[in-house]
């Protein structure tokens, strides 16, 4: 399911992450990797913000969408 679809509070783990090599580069270099875990905080104007690594990021919802849960 893509992190986009998922649900405020429940913690998930990273099974994949897609998009072309740029993005996913971009992706990994915040700490979306496979095997790490990630929760939604809210959903906000079409941001997804979401606690990784005790971080809090905001990524829109194209690069939620390429993030497999």
């Amino acid at each position: 399911m893509p992190l986009a679809m998922g649900k405020t509070g429940v913690i998930y783990v990273i099974k994949k992450v897609g998009g072309n090599p740029e993005t996913k580069k971009f992706l990994e270099s915040l700490g979306f990797v496979n095997g790490t875990f990630v929760s939604i905080i809210s959903f906000n104007q079409g941001n997804v913000i979401v606690s990784i690594k005790d971080s809090r990021i905001a990524i829109d919802k194209s690069m939620a969408m390429k993030i497999t849960v």
